[in-house]
């Protein structure tokens, strides 16, 4: 007899993951978010301000000051939440990382994919 999953394995692209983005500053990371949100690509997003980044751009040494902003969301919508926050993004190559979740609080897992629907709805 099968078990039902339990809240750390995935079904049909229901793995929990998080996507990295970084952002110029807080107003244009929470536009980003919010867009997201009322489309229902991710659960939430926090945004972390502070960053320092320095990087090789164009052959040249740069340095910025950004804002972290860490989004959750499900495998199955990554591609989407990837290609609405470039769209959106002020960056010509925004930094836009997916990153798998190996585990967590069994609750918070299942409230993330009951908010991620990609209609803005949320299933829960």
């Amino acid at each position: 007899m099968d078990k039902p999953p339990t809240a750390f394995e995935a079904v049909d692209g229901d793995a929990v993951v998080t996507v990295l983005m970084t952002a110029p500053d807080a107003s244009s990371a929470e536009g980003i978010v919010r867009e997201l949100l009322g489309r229902g690509l991710v659960a939430c997003g926090n945004i972390i301000p502070g960053a320092v980044s320095v990087y090789r751009w164009k052959g040249r040494l740069e340095r910025a000051d950004e804002v972290v902003v860490i989004l959750k969301t499900t495998d199955g919508l990554a591609e989407r939440v990837v290609e609405a926050a470039r769209a959106s993004h002020p960056y010509e190559v925004p930094e836009l990382l997916v990153q798998e979740v190996a585990g967590g609080n069994p609750d918070y897992l299942e409230w993330v994919r009951g908010e991620c629907d990609g209609d803005g709805v949320g299933r829960t």
